[in-house]
């Protein structure tokens, strides 16, 4: 899969670090060893070199640090400014959509920036995230988010997707391709879009796979995030790269279709995105909020077809998608949640859970997946907890987050509960 543009990544040089006492993901201990951003050692016991830096990471879970997929750092933390009038997607659309003419570009920033500290602390060291690009923001979203990523460069990895709007007119329609033109210009480093909600579908999927074609970029859509069991717009993705060759990397997004269709159907389908190397990423979180509110008994779930896709051999990465926005007013920013939300909604195991929310997820984002291993690099999450279960549930209270080959942050939550009298 393709690796989008990078930057240059200032900050520290060289740091030697030694993680010591960690539980490895197959539940041994194991010391770790860290040069230059990259695992040069791994025992039981390494003793300190001279100058090392030294991490005790006795009690702790060291996990493939995770990335988040799928983010929306332009309209994150948002949710108060305006409510949802529906609590669907379409009511969020609309929401957004009214208060996008007040982001300046200071907000975007600003707010972009502070969710990426907040994916960051929790254990995210990358984040793909999509930019509005249509009538109602322009490439103002893009621009903000190319500023973020720009200035993050060394501590976070940032992707940002010019995804294109729906248009809602023929006037819209018509603006549509310049101003994705704009946004690939301006500096994405993947283009995306939301064929699923163009009134012709084919025509959204054409104008957005085009442009990263014609511009050498990634894609990555929104496909299928309705529960319209006809709804067939991740089929058409993989025969479009089938037919074309298309090897520049392709994500499709929710997929949320896909979970109720006909078994056989969903395996055919399945079946089709695993041979055209499609990555998928199920974004429970926002699903669930937004999905199957118009059921008044038995309300589907809303996640894509997880378990047809891992059978097929299809890529599947979890995400978080919204953060506290119209889309789904909760969120924490944290892998920890939509790992969670894949055991118990996805009912994939603890295992299978972490491994969409770091390789799968990296694997999407075109970035190389982090080992407790000689040569792997250095992105890893430890988290302060008795079992694997208890640390993806998020139950640790301890955390240190190492990326790059050095600790880019720690936290730790002080409890107290008072005896009684």
């Amino acid at each position: 899969m393709r690796v989008p543009r990078r930057r240059p990544a200032p900050g520290a040089g060289p740091v030697s670090l030694l993680l010591q006492g960690a539980t490895d993901l197959d539940g041994a201990r194991a010391d770790v060893r860290i040069d230059a951003g990259r695992v040069t050692a791994v025992a039981p016991a390494l003793p300190p070199q001279p100058g090392e830096d030294v991490v005790d990471l006795a009690g702790h879970w060291l996990l493939p640090a995770p990335a988040e997929p799928h983010a929306h750092l332009d309209k994150a933390l948002t949710s108060h400014r305006v409510p949802n009038p529906t609590g669907d997607l379409a009511g969020a659309i609309t929401a957004i959509r009214a208060i996008a003419a007040d982001f300046t570009h200071d907000d975007l920033v600003e707010r972009a920036t502070r969710a990426a500290y907040e994916y960051l602390a929790n254990g995210t060291t990358a984040i793909r995230t999509h930019a509005d690009v249509g009538a109602h923001a322009g490439t103002r979203h893009l621009r903000a988010l190319v500023q973020v990523r720009d200035a993050l460069a060394g501590l976070v990895d940032v992707q940002v997707v010019a995804l294109l709007s729906a248009p809602w007119t023929e006037l819209e329609a018509a603006a549509t391709p310049r101003l994705l033109a704009e946004a690939i210009d301006a500096g994405a480093d993947v283009v995306g879009g939301v064929p699923h909600l163009w009134g012709d579908r084919a025509a959204g999927l054409t104008t957005s796979f085009d442009a990263a074609l014609a511009a050498g970029l990634p894609l990555d859509l929104h496909t299928d995030e309705t529960l319209d069991p006809t709804a067939q717009g991740l089929r058409d993705l993989a025969r479009r790269v089938t037919a074309t060759g298309f090897d520049l990397g392709v994500t499709a997004g929710h997929c949320v279709s896909l979970g109720v269709h006909p078994l056989e159907v969903a395996r055919s389908t399945a079946a089709e995105v695993a041979r055209a190397g499609i990555g998928v990423v199920t974004l429970p979180q926002t699903n669930l909020f937004l999905q199957g509110r118009d059921a008044g008994v038995a309300p589907p779930r809303g996640l894509t077809a997880v378990r047809t896709l891992l059978d097929a051999g299809a890529t599947v990465a979890g995400g978080g998608d919204n953060l506290r926005d119209p889309f789904n007013p909760m969120g924490r920013a944290d892998a920890c949640e939509a790992a969670s939300l894949l055991v118990t909604a996805g009912h994939l195991s603890t295992r299978e859970a972490w491994h969409a929310v770091s390789a799968g997820a990296r694997a999407c984002l075109g970035l190389p997946v982090p080992a407790v291993a000689v040569g792997s690099v250095a992105e890893f999450l430890a988290i302060g907890a008795e079992s694997l279960d208890a640390a993806v549930a998020g139950a640790g209270t301890s955390r240190v987050v190492v990326s790059r080959g050095r600790v880019v942050a720690r936290s730790r939550l002080s409890r107290t509960v008072l005896s009684p009298t």
